[in-house]
């Protein structure tokens, strides 16, 4: 009899996944828990393991396919394996490529018991599963009786790990959530192409990253109106510092650029005005403002443009924003980002001024709420004191969500990063 192997909710309200590369063959005996492909969403590849151990009889779905959640990607033989059976304390976690965990659904052949929850009775599902877990972990709570779905996460992306299940059912209430009624889902028109001379064209399917990169700019610019402020910044002394501190960093091994320092003036910027540090939950009517600083980077790859961003950069060194920059940078470039190291920013820089460019209207990353554009660098004559010196000129723009943010709150803020990042002497204290 042969068992089905369905594409499992990732999360993160992922509801299909493109089928980048099959690790198993026809044939192929594998274990429970055994990666069988690599799937790409949300910008990530993952690794997609199998609930069940058998041999390989037929794969479902071929490389570059876009397979729905829940959708069967291959059969098996079952029992022919080595790992059939598993005790709840198995391995925790299952690495991707881009060290992203993944989940799957393990069928039980009895629901769990319900539990009360906050004066209200769950049944927790024996098949269905919306959130990021291990099979380990899925397990141990429908053995505990729990319901997996109302389990807050603390692992990365929000997975629920086996510590959060045992705390869950040592009585912490506080580790479960009801999920709140979420807004409409949002229907974007998809206007059609008439083709006027399709022998002279070529059709490409929009998949992958470039798929993601276009919805999530698509709805971006449907939410959030922006606007954007454009001026220069005299940036000579910023120039000099820099120099000094690449020299510093090349003995550590680290390149040091300009975006380091960027940030911290950002960063110095963002505590001024806390709005731009912000988020609206438009479901719930309210303003998120954030006590973190994450700071999001444009990157781009071959794949398309990426977005890391470097948690908790108020707490780092220039070394150590270069060092890190650096390595993310690596990782976009080489395909190895982690959804987690894409989530979470709270505004994010776009650099075009290595490539050229004077000024642009940049995006907002949404649910961000602003987006500082830096351009290349120039010689300038400068009036000052009745004469003209050459100096190192440089653009800027910030791009503001206009429902949050003042074009006078705006201009504000762009005046006070100047102050900053024109006299990088002022940020010792922030940059060491």
């Amino acid at each position: 009899m042969s068992t089905e192997v369905k594409l499992p909710d990732i999360g993160e309200g992922v509801t299909e996944g493109e089928l980048v590369k099959w690790l198993v063959q026809v044939g192929d005996t594998i274990e429970e828990d055994q990666p069988i492909a690599e799937v790409m969403t949300d910008k990530a590849t993952v690794e997609v393991p199998s609930p069940y151990a058998g041999t390989v009889k037929e794969l479902k779905a071929n490389e570059g396919d876009i397979i729905p959640i829940e959708t069967t990607m291959l059969l098996l033989d079952a029992g022919t394996g080595t790992g059939a059976t598993k005790s709840p304390v198995a391995k925790e976690s299952i690495q991707s490529s881009t060290s992203t965990s993944v989940s799957t659904q393990i069928p039980t052949p009895a629901p769990a018991p319900a539990i009360n929850v906050g004066g209200m009775e769950v049944h927790p599902p024996v098949a269905e599963s919306r959130v990021l877990a291990t099979p380990a972990t899925r397990r141990l709570a429908r053995e505990l009786g729990l319901d997996i779905n109302i389990i807050n996460g603390t692992g990365n992306a929000g997975r629920v790990t086996r510590e959060d299940v045992l705390q869950a059912k040592n009585g912490a209430t506080t580790s479960y959530s009801l999920p709140s009624s979420s807004a409409p889902k949002m229907e974007i028109p998809k206007p059609a192409f008439t083709s006027h001379s399709p022998q002279l064209e070529e059709r490409v399917a929009l998949r992958g990253i470039r798929r993601k990169i276009a919805e999530q700019m698509q709805i971006t610019k449907h939410i959030v109106p922006h606007f954007t402020l454009m001026d220069e910044a005299n940036i000579t002394e910023l120039v000099k510092m820099r120099a000094q501190a690449k020299q510093v960093g090349e003995a550590y091994g680290v390149k040091v650029t300009f975006l380091p320092f960027i940030m911290k003036a950002l960063i110095a910027t963002l505590r001024e005005f806390p709005m731009f540090n912000a988020s609206i939950d438009d479901d719930k009517g309210e303003i998120v403002y954030k006590k973190y600083f994450n700071i999001g980077f444009a990157a781009d790859t071959p794949q398309g443009l990426l977005v890391p961003n470097v948690k908790n950069a108020d707490q780092k060194t220039i070394l150590e924003l270069s060092k890190e920059i650096q390595e993310l940078a690596d990782k976009a470039r080489n395909g190895k980002l982690s959804l987690e190291e894409m989530k979470g920013a709270t505004f994010t820089i776009t650099n075009i001024g290595s490539v050229g460019g004077t000024y642009a209207t940049p995006i907002i990353n949404h649910p961000e709420v602003g987006i500082l554009g830096v351009y290349k660098i120039m010689d300038k004559p400068v009036l000052k004191d009745g004469k003209f010196r050459a100096a190192k000129m440089q653009n800027y723009t910030v791009t503001c969500d206009h429902r949050l943010i003042d074009g006078a709150v705006a201009a504000n803020f762009l005046r006070a990063f100047f102050q900053k990042i024109e006299n990088p002497s002022h940020l010792m204290l922030n940059m060491m």
